[in-house]
Formats: structure tokens, C-alpha cells, sequence
């Protein structure tokens, strides 16, 4: 058996490996610029509830006195609870990052699902998104958007992103990863693994039809400078946009 502290050591390795999200399959697959598609309906992944989920951590050299020289905590559970980020002229930030998507059905209905504005979706009607809520402590669990494939054919495009609300700008100081689990098949990765200091948006993930009765998951780790409208002008979505907030405490 594989214990959870070895699993962890593994990190972002590509290939199959144990992982500990719950789901239909222990393995993983990676997305890299190199391999950088899939396809659901090849691994017969097409159906049910695909789960997207978004969880992160500060990076190892980030962590203060807890990991100096390449010494281990006694406990490595220590090592999963959300810590406080240093900023890169000011002391320590919080991070929120939060998981949204873009969403264009067949119809021609375009909109978004996301935590800014209490925008959580709709699982088993228009759009067949659903956001489970908003972490604002990141960790192991993170947030989960879930999809209803069962309707595949009256989605067109998804666009998964994740966006930084409040504070500081800190994806490098970060070290973030999106996980589709589908109802069956491998799940799948995308590390956010690339240092960029002053974005506020990262593209993460497209899943479209591809004109041949495929759906397809495409890796696109895109990252902007501004928000939403920006990615929406990235990706023609066509949307207006305005100015939003978010409910105090934890939805």
C-alpha cells in the first residue's frame, strides 16, 4: 500500500501514480505543453458528473520552519494545512484563489459559473455547471466545479479558470492544480507550475466538441494580468462584464 506521506512526495511526476481524491480511478494523467489533449469520449469518459477541482499550497521554498534544508516536519500531515504566503514587497498575503468557468451551450447561451457574485450554476438544468462553493483556504479539497455530461451535447465549450479576488498577485508563490475526475477512465492534471509574478488570471483548461463527436480536454495554462473580461476578450466569449463582490465569510 501506498501511504499518503510517499504519495505526496511524488509531486507533480507525470505519469500514473496513486492519488488521494476521491473518484472512480487511482491514477492520474498530466497535461504538459507537450501532451496536451485528450479525449473523454475516446476513454469512454464522456458521461456522468465530471468533478474539476482546484487545490494548492505554498511552494516548498515558501515554507517557513517547516522544511528548511531539506529536513522533513515529524508530522507530514503538517505540510497539507494552508499557510501564509510572502509577498514580494510586502510581509505575508493571503491567497484566494478561486475556481470559475466560462460557459457556451449549443443555443447559443453564453455565461459564467463562479464564486464572485454567488454565480454557482445549475447541475441538472442550463448551463449543467455547478460550482460547489467558495475555499478560501485552499489545502487538499479546494473547490469543485461539476459538469453533467449526460448533457454533453448541448454544451459547445467550457473554459475553466482560476483568478486571484483579493490581495496580492501571487501564482508563483503558489503551486495550484486543477484535477478533472471523470465518472470513469483516468483523472486528469494541470499544474499551474509556471512563475508569474503579476497575474491575476490563469486560462486553465478547454473542453470542447471537436467536430468529429469528440469531447476533447485541452491544457491552455494562459496566464493574464487582468480578470475575467480579459480572458473573456482572449477567447471570444462576448460577454459585459461589470464590477462584482463577493459575500463576507466562507459560502
Amino acid at each position: 500500500m501506498v501511504s499518503l506521506w510517499e504519495n505526496w512526495r511524488g509531486g507533480m511526476r507525470r505519469g500514473p501514480r496513486f492519488d488521494t481524491v476521491g473518484g472512480s480511478s487511482t491514477y492520474a494523467t498530466e497535461l504538459t505543453r507537450r501532451h496536451s489533449t485528450v479525449s473523454l469520449t475516446r476513454h469512454g469518459a464522456d458521461s456522468g458528473h465530471l468533478q474539476i477541482n482546484l487545490s494548492w499550497r505554498a511552494r516548498t521554498s515558501d515554507l517557513t520552519g517547516r522544511s528548511r534544508r531539506g529536513r522533513l516536519p515529524r508530522n507530514p500531515l503538517e505540510l497539507f494545512k494552508p499557510v501564509p504566503v510572502q509577498g514580494h514587497t510586502q510581509g505575508v498575503v493571503t491567497v484566494d484563489l478561486d475556481l470559475a468557468c466560462l460557459y457556451e451551450l449549443t443555443d447559443g447561451s453564453k455565461g459564467v459559473v463562479q464564486p464572485l457574485g454567488g454565480l454557482l450554476g445549475e447541475i441538472n438544468a442550463p448551463p449543467y455547471v455547478k460550482l460547489s462553493g467558495d475555499d478560501r483556504f485552499g489545502g487538499t479539497s479546494g473547490e469543485t466545479i461539476y459538469v453533467n455530461l449526460d448533457h454533453k451535447d448541448k454544451i459547445k465549450r467550457l473554459l475553466v479558470f482560476v483568478y486571484i479576488y483579493d490581495g496580492t498577485p501571487a501564482f508563483d508563490r503558489t503551486q495550484a492544480v486543477v484535477t478533472l475526475i471523470p465518472s470513469s477512465g483516468p483523472r486528469i492534471e494541470i499544474g499551474l507550475d509556471e512563475r508569474e509574478p503579476d497575474a491575476r488570471s490563469c486560462a486553465v483548461v478547454l473542453i470542447e466538441q471537436d467536430g468529429k463527436g469528440q469531447l476533447v480536454v485541452r491544457r491552455e495554462v494562459r496566464y493574464v494580468y487582468g480578470f475575467q473580461s480579459e480572458l473573456d476578450r482572449l477567447y471570444g466569449w462576448g460577454l459585459q462584464w461589470g464590477r462584482g463582490f463577493k459575500k463576507s465569510g466562507r459560502s
